[in-house]
């Protein structure tokens, strides 16, 4: 049974800060490329990183002895302390003022910005949004947002007597496959512990999902990367985007994109079609 969830002690978080610094070494950069299905290469001193380097900069580490039973730190740190047990990443929003490049020491500064509890077809569902300033020698890089909701543990996936809308169609479209090793080298790169990215046992008998769960983050690096090759190399300077549904594995999925001029709609898509992803870009 889940703990009984105070929104009024959870509230007290806001307002916290952290701060944590990282190198951006070629071999990263490498690893990330790779994961990103770009061309490796070898880079060099003061080359561009890919755009979403930070997610894998600079991440919490704590010993095994303080992991909960999902892979994740046991909570109360600086993030509060949400009782429910499923956790996922929900979206959030981006500014990209400058690259991050090879051997740039990079600064993150974070903060609890809110924590909110809604009411979903789920259940009771728990949201925190974490502002970040990533900072090189030459200034703020990249400003940031991140949703991360908290939900209950279910025995069984939401069901709609709705049929699905038909699938959007895309000016542009990338394919590749969910594959476990995918997930995995991107779990490595982001030193994320999460079960439900590699432990198949765990995602599928304790939390009743059908497969590995690909990681959001992972798809909005697509999704940013595809953004920026359609635009000359220039990443957005802001993108939106959150959430839909769960991306599982062993499946092929598709990365979107429609260019009105003004703006670029992006979305990630199973293999039925159906957006699990959905992002705007600005330039």
């Amino acid at each position: 049974m889940t703990e009984k969830l105070d929104i009024d002690h959870l509230r007290q978080w806001i307002g916290r800060t952290q701060e944590a610094t990282d190198i951006v070494t070629a071999q990263l950069v490498k690893g990330l490329r790779a994961t990103l299905f770009q061309e490796v290469g070898e880079p060099a001193k003061g080359d561009a990183a890919p755009f979403t380097v930070h997610w894998c900069l600079a991440q919490p580490v704590f010993p095994m002895s303080m992991l909960g039973p999902d892979g994740h730190p046991t909570r109360g740190g600086f993030l509060p302390p949400v009782p429910l047990p499923r956790r996922m990443w929900a979206g959030g929003e981006i500014e990209f003022l400058e690259p991050l490049r090879v051997g740039d020491e990079s600064t993150r500064t974070s903060r609890i910005a809110d924590v909110q509890v809604k009411s979903g077809s789920t259940g009771t569902l728990c949201f925190v949004s974490v502002e970040h300033s990533i900072s090189s020698p030459r200034g703020v890089a990249i400003r940031e947002r991140q949703d991360i909701v908290y939900r209950e543990m279910t025995s069984s996936q939401p069901t709609s007597t709705k049929a699905p809308p038909p699938p959007p169609k895309a000016q542009h479209r990338e394919t590749h496959v969910s594959d476990p090793v995918l997930l995995f080298r991107y779990s490595a790169l982001t030193f994320n512990g999460h079960r439900i990215h590699y432990d198949r046992d765990y995602v599928t008998k304790v939390e009743g999902y059908p497969g590995l769960i690909f990681h959001g983050p992972l798809q909005a690096a697509l999704i940013i990367e595809m953004a920026a090759k359609l635009r000359g190399g220039n990443a957005p300077k802001k993108f939106t985007y959150r959430g839909l549904q769960p991306l599982f594995e062993g499946t092929e999925f598709s990365i979107n994109a429609n260019d009105s001029g003004e703006s670029m709609e992006l979305w990630t898509a199973n293999a039925e079609g159906q957006p699990t992803m959905k992002g705007t870009a600005v330039w």
